[in-house]
């Protein structure tokens, strides 16, 4: 078998996903591991039920501490889909290793707008 002619999983775009895929995937019975890519007080003002804080400042160390698993499906998202670290973020995970990596494009914006609430 050849190999991948892929030279790095950080090639490959994240795959992104809805806010009803999103509270479907929490529901679920082996929910992903969120993580809002925003400073402590934008996270302490609320964030999406369940979610860890991992600002950009300090990521990758930070990551590999929260983040044990290479392989579990991590959630990035930030304020809304204007703001951009979540894919900074997400781009910073696969180049660490991480295999199942998705962002949530709408951030907390989408989340509220939709009518779930924000834990605090």
């Amino acid at each position: 078998m050849l190999p991948s002619l892929h030279t790095s999983s950080a090639t490959n775009p994240p795959s992104e996903l809805s806010v009803d895929e999103l509270a479907a995937r929490l529901a679920s019975t082996a929910p992903p591991l969120v993580a809002e890519i925003l400073g402590p007080q934008n996270f302490a003002s609320g964030h999406l039920p369940g979610a860890l804080n991992l600002p950009l400042e300090g990521f990758a160390e930070r990551a590999q501490q929260a983040l044990p698993s290479k392989t579990q499906e991590i959630v990035v998202y930030c304020a809304s889909s204007t703001c951009q670290n979540s894919d900074i973020a997400a781009r910073k995970l696969q180049s660490l290793g991480y295999q199942n990596v998705r962002v949530f494009r709408g951030g907390k914006a989408a989340w509220r707008d939709a009518g779930h609430p924000l834990a605090t």
